[in-house]
Parts: C-alpha cells; structure tokens; sequence
C-alpha cells in the first residue's frame, strides 16, 4: 500500500498538483507490474520525466485483462467492476483500502454540492442494482447514509413508488437530489413527474439498451422539459478512476482539485493537445494511489482555457489503431 494516501486531497497549487503526480509515477512505476511494463516499453526513462507530458498514460482496456495494482493485493481489498454484455469483458479496479475512495468523493461531493446531510437523495440506479460491484451504488449508499433523509434511498423499478416521495418532497421543499442513470429519468418524464425548485437533477449517462441513443444536449432537454427543471447536471465517472468530475449544466465538467484531463491525439495518442480541438480524454487521477493514476480512456473530449471540458463521444475501433497496436504488442 502507498503511504501518504490523504496528501491528494490537500493539492492547493499547480506545483503541488505536479509534485504529487511526479511521486505517483515514480512510486507507480515501481510498485506496479502492468505500468512498469507500459511504460518501458515506451522506452520512457524514468528519471527523464520531469513533467506532466513526459509522464505516460496507460490505456484503459489493460483494467479488462490485468490486474493494475501497487504491489500485493490486500486479504481485504474491494474489487469494482463495470458493467459488460455476455460478449464484453468487465474492467475490474482492485482497490487495496476502499477507505481513498470514500475520502475522494466525499470531498469532491462536499466541494461540488456542499454536505450531503443537507440532501434528501435518491437514487435511481435499476441496471447497477441488478449486478456487484458498482463503484456508483457504493458511492450513492454512503452519501444516502451521510443524508439521514428518512426518504433517502435507492428505487429500482419501483417508479410509483418515487413518484409518492417526490410528491412529498416537493410540498416539503426538501433540498434533494435525483440521480439516475438516463432512460430511467425518462421513464420517469413519461409519468408525468414534476419538480419543484428545491431539486437538482443529475444523469449518470447510459440507455443501457433499454431507449435509443441520444446526443447529449437532446437528452438533457427532454429531461429538463419533462421534469420541469432548468438545467440537468451530470457526473462523470468509471470504475477504473476513483474520483468524479461534475458538470452543473451545459455539459460542461470540473473536476476535484486532485483530478486533471488532458486530451491527446486521435491518430497519435502519445502526443497531448494544446488547443480546444476534440481529441482523447487523458486522466490524471491522484486519488488512484493503489493502482494506475494515469489513465487513457476511450472517451472524446474538449478541453476549455478555464479547465472545463466536454464529453463528446467515445473512440469506435477504427480511430484506436495506434493504440491498439500498442496494447496488441504487450
């Protein structure tokens, strides 16, 4: 286990943001096989990276086919896996003390919303019910437990059910979030369902098979139309990082002062991007101390000047070429 786990979230400074990162790859590249082994067949030298772009970022699919951790796994250490069809293999995140995960989104949560004691919250997560290992529902069951709200609490397909504690909830004018993935939220719209001011709704992404895909800014519309509210928030988040960013409308996130996107190259995913032009979503995740904190995802993004960015769709097989033949060739 890494020492030092709570010095993330303390980050207050660019150089500080930069300092902890360049211990993280040096400890990483240490202690972790399947990054050690990336990162030399980059034939990167460790002791030549000094800054943020010299440090390599390991694509996303190795959580699928290895074990990215720090060193032994513990007897007690929690394993979050994604959710994947029968063709699909899940991408599992071995975690060695859960207890960093709980310290970054309670922070992150604390920073975006404020205490989570002063929410009603619910939760309309049915496909992630419906299977182990969730890193969302473990994170919903601990803000549902830091609520206290007596209404707060996970709704599977129980809509009418909802619907009664939303009714009740908009005559209380209980501050309340309603999380959900998103045909859920639409079947919710279908009802008929309204809210009052004192709501804020955040969709987790995902039709999940269940409606036709949409483009994000179509989603949101109708949900806002739907549910009668002015803006639709949104969290972006994976099993393979341990920290969330938030976007509070327009689809535009921020992330926790631990957590950085970059964005590189379609055609040459080793080289970063320096405008907002649309490219692949880099992460540098500091809170991910146990496994890889540096982490090439397969979404496509835009980063803005004041570090805001977008999520703008995901790489289909042919754009991944380059790194593709990369990860074929480990």
């Amino acid at each position: 286990m890494l020492k030092n786990e709570n010095s993330p979230f303390n980050i207050a400074s660019e150089g500080e943001f930069l300092t902890e990162a360049l211990r993280q790859f040096h400890v990483q590249y240490q202690s972790n096989e399947v990054y050690r082994q990336w990162v030399d067949l980059l034939k990167v030298k460790p002791q030549q990276v000094e800054a943020i772009q010299d440090i390599p970022f390991l694509p996303i699919e190795f959580f699928k086919s290895r074990k990215v951790v720090c060193d032994d796994l513990l007897p007690d250490a929690i394993c979050f896996t994604s959710s994947a069809t029968t063709s699909q293999i899940p991408a599992r995140h071995y975690v060695n003390d859960v207890r960093v995960y709980e310290k970054s989104f309670l922070t992150a949560f604390n920073a975006a919303y404020g205490n989570p004691q002063d929410y009603c919250i619910l939760a309309l997560l049915p496909n992630y019910l419906q299977r182990q290992g969730s890193s969302l529902v473990y994170m919903c069951h601990h803000l549902i437990q830091q609520s206290q709200h007596p209404l707060s609490g996970f709704f599977l397909d129980n809509l009418d059910e909802l619907k009664n504690a939303i009714d009740t909830l908009n005559t209380s004018g209980q501050k309340t979030l309603l999380l959900g993935v998103s045909y859920a939220l639409m079947d919710l719209c279908d009802l008929g369902v309204k809210l009052n001011s004192n709501f804020t709704v955040m969709e987790t992404g995902g039709m999940k098979g269940r409606r036709k895909e949409m483009l994000k800014q179509e989603l949101h519309l109708f949900l806002s139309n739907g549910l009668g509210v002015t803006s639709i928030h949104s969290e972006y988040g994976m099993t393979e990082l341990l920290s969330q960013a938030y976007s509070k409308g327009e689809g535009k996130f921020s992330c926790p002062h631990w957590m950085k996107i970059f964005i590189r190259e379609v055609d040459d995913p080793l080289n970063l991007r320096h405008d907002d032009k649309t490219g692949g979503i880099n992460v540098i995740d500091l809170a991910n101390v146990n496994s890889c904190s540096f982490i090439a995802t397969k979404d496509l993004g835009r980063l803005h000047a004041d570090a805001t960015f977008e999520i703008m769709g995901r790489y289909d097989h042919s754009d991944v070429r380059g790194c593709n033949l990369m990860v074929g060739g480990f």
